[in-house]
């Protein structure tokens, strides 16, 4: 199981060989453990089913992360390709699927972060008005852009904790482990980026 299947939709880049493996370990209950067993012995459907339901969220945190889309798709394409590549290395045990997801994606976002060696956070990831020339529209974006802003300006640890958290959905067990830290520590964070939030976005609030 080496080259990933067809129906890759984003963008194609030079592709980083895989390094340190993940320990890619499951619970009981898992709701992806059907489709990881089925691509461990090279179901590609089950490859296809399952990047459409894990893409848009690996993306969305590849974006929020590096503010890039094109390094947004990069890091996505390498991600589904180490499933690919380690499906069949899963095994039950202490954390899900989803996690372990996250986690690989987090840390392809961080080595490209080191190589750039900077955050870009002045301009915000491109966006969809669903209606340009409202009024109403526009200034939400606005107010959204400031928030992006706000929340890309974080020190770099209370970014990752607030995006795992609130905009991946995971819950605080999930996003800890994704993180590699604990429970309390992933508290710490998120109480002084949510602190940091209130105090530059105090006039937005109603």
């Amino acid at each position: 199981m080496g080259r990933m299947p067809t129906g890759w939709a984003g963008r194609r880049g030079n592709q980083r060989k895989a390094g340190t493996r993940e320990d890619m370990t499951d619970p009981d209950g898992d709701p992806d453990a059907d489709l990881l067993a089925r691509i461990g012995m090279g179901e590609e459907a089950a490859f296809r089913t399952l990047m459409a339901h894990k893409l848009p969220r690996v993306h969305g945190l590849a974006l929020r992360l590096l503010r890039d889309s094109a390094l947004a798709d990069d890091v996505a394409q390498e991600v589904f390709l180490r499933v690919w590549r380690q499906a069949r290395a899963w095994r039950p045990g202490a954390a899900r699927f989803d996690t372990w997801l996250h986690r690989v994606a987090l840390n392809l976002c961080l080595d490209r972060l080191r190589r750039r060696r900077e955050v870009a956070v002045a301009e915000p990831p491109d966006q969809v008005d669903p209606a340009p020339g409202a009024d109403f529209m526009l200034a939400r974006d606005a107010e959204a852009r400031r928030v992006e802003r706000a929340v890309a300006a974080l020190p770099a640890r209370q970014r990752e904790a607030l995006v795992m958290q609130v905009y991946q959905g995971l819950s605080n067990i999930e996003a800890a482990a994704a993180l590699g830290i604990s429970v309390e520590a992933l508290e710490s964070l998120l109480a002084r980026a949510r602190r940091a939030l209130r105090q530059q976005l105090e006039d937005l609030r109603p």
